[in-house]
């Protein structure tokens, strides 16, 4: 069985920054990612270089900054108000979650002083090509429950909510 549109996958992933090898990521540590494939939860161009896998195969997908999570863009370098931040003790290098009306949003410090405080709100992995080692554990047919959630329910397709 191969993947496509439709599957319930179970893999492995290892991620590592193409121009330095550095190892980003892995779940080879603990549990494995089990998706729907067409269900958005990956990035697409990943999914993409995914399809036609079988149960055990393993291959190395790179993505370019494009495909992955975009370049970096300089607007979303800004600087913030302090009191925004309330009574929060700011650190250099902390990765604080703010709400907006269009959901939520990551944003890092790079620095503060009283009066402001200048946040980074591009993806950490923003500007860089990526390679994702996959080992592809198993592939099934969706059941019809998880097709109408558009995401897996676990090994077996049962809700895991």
């Amino acid at each position: 069985m191969k993947v496509e549109k439709g599957k319930v996958i179970t893999f492995h992933y290892t991620l590592k920054d193409k121009a330095t090898g550095e190892v980003i990521e892995t779940s080879k540590d603990g549990e494995p990612l089990t998706i729907l494939v067409g269900g958005q939860q990956i990035i697409p161009a990943l999914e993409e270089g995914m399809m036609g896998m079988e149960a055990g195969e393993k291959r190395d997908i790179t993505l370019s900054a494009d495909e992955a999570y975009g370049q970096r863009r300089d607007e979303l370098v800004q600087v913030v108000p302090r009191h925004l931040f309330g009574d929060m003790e700011l650190k250099e290098g902390m990765v604080l979650e703010a709400n907006t009306p269009e959901g939520p949003i990551r944003m890092q410090v790079l620095s503060a002083n009283e009066n402001e405080v200048v946040v980074d709100m591009n993806h950490p992995l923003a500007g860089r090509d990526l390679i994702f080692e996959i080992e592809l554990l198993s592939v099934r047919d969706a059941t019809p429950e998880e097709l109408e959630h558009g995401h897996a329910h676990g090994d077996e397709g049962h809700h895991h909510h």
